[in-house]
């Protein structure tokens, strides 16, 4: 039995038992909070009222916002995965042995091919998108799955979705949409959430993340369960716990649902109903 891992994040709905790892630093400048909010809260409208997975680490900083925003948290979930040294020239493909620890990682998250052709709620993948070469790879991963352990393959797709943070650009008739130019993506029903660029560059390019990117060499590491306490990982660490703070005021949490109000999913009872949640006083939410 392969004991699945993932790297160490800290419980950021716990603020008490981050200890003496703030003391000092600097109050963290959320600038691009208001950005954020209208991501986080398109990002929920597109979800379907599913299970949400932020694949790898660009999109923590919106897990971060929804977990304190969100009255009912408990299907938001962090997919700790990189997939960029899959098939390259200089690893080659993966080995039976990383196959299979991938495999106990993802089992660990609820992902079995097995498990997920069983539900009925929507599994809905959420990452920051350029080409989308990290999707196809999870898609990938689990089809080869599925084959192998004769899953059901076509109920699998039935539940999932895709949501692509895309920069934002000027729209046009010739705006490039990334899932229009890939085979793949012909099969899922896929939405975007298109960002806007300074965020975007942020979320994927400069920002200082609690975790190291979780790539094949790290998948079966045990020492990705332990805790950095660096300058820079300390830094990230108090801005992830002002975004969460932040969510749980009553000016964002308002703002989120202003903004779920001008969504076409609004016309679902479960965002109605996630809106009058939003609204209450956070003890009657």
């Amino acid at each position: 039995m392969i004991e699945p891992n993932r790297p160490f994040r800290w419980d950021l709905a716990r603020p008490d038992h981050l200890g003496s790892l703030l003391d000092g630093l600097p109050e963290p400048d959320l600038w691009f909070l208001d950005d954020l909010v209208e991501c986080a809260a398109k990002v929920l409208a597109r979800s379907e009222d599913g299970e949400l997975y932020f694949v790898g680490r660009s999109g923590d900083s919106v897990f971060d916002l929804l977990g304190g925003a969100l009255p009912d948290p408990d299907r938001l979930h962090l997919l700790p995965l990189s997939t960029a040294s899959i098939d390259s020239w200089f690893f080659g493909r993966l080995h039976p042995a990383e196959v299979a620890q991938l495999r106990a990682n993802l089992a660990a998250h609820g992902l079995s091919p097995a498990l997920l052709a069983r539900g009925a709620r929507p599994i809905v993948f959420a990452d920051v998108v350029s080409t989308g070469r990290t999707l196809k790879q999870l898609l990938d991963i689990l089809r080869d799955w599925a084959e192998d352990d004769r899953a059901d393959w076509p109920a699998v797709l039935r539940r999932i979705r895709i949501v692509g943070l895309t920069r934002r650009t000027h729209t046009s008739p010739n705006t490039h949409r990334w899932h229009q130019h890939v085979d793949w993506a012909r099969e899922l029903t896929i939405r975007n959430v298109s960002v806007e660029s300074a965020l975007f560059s942020y979320l994927a390019d400069h920002q200082q993340k609690l975790t190291h990117s979780f790539g094949r060499e790290l998948w079966a590491a045990p020492d990705v369960r332990e805790p950095a306490r660096d300058h820079r990982t300390r830094r990230a660490l108090a801005e992830a716990v002002a975004i969460v703070d932040a969510g749980r005021t009553a000016a964002v949490r308002e703002r989120l649902a202003r903004v779920l109000e001008q969504q076409p999913a609004i016309a679902e009872p479960w965002l109605r109903d996630l809106v009058r949640r939003l609204l209450l006083p956070a003890s009657r939410a």
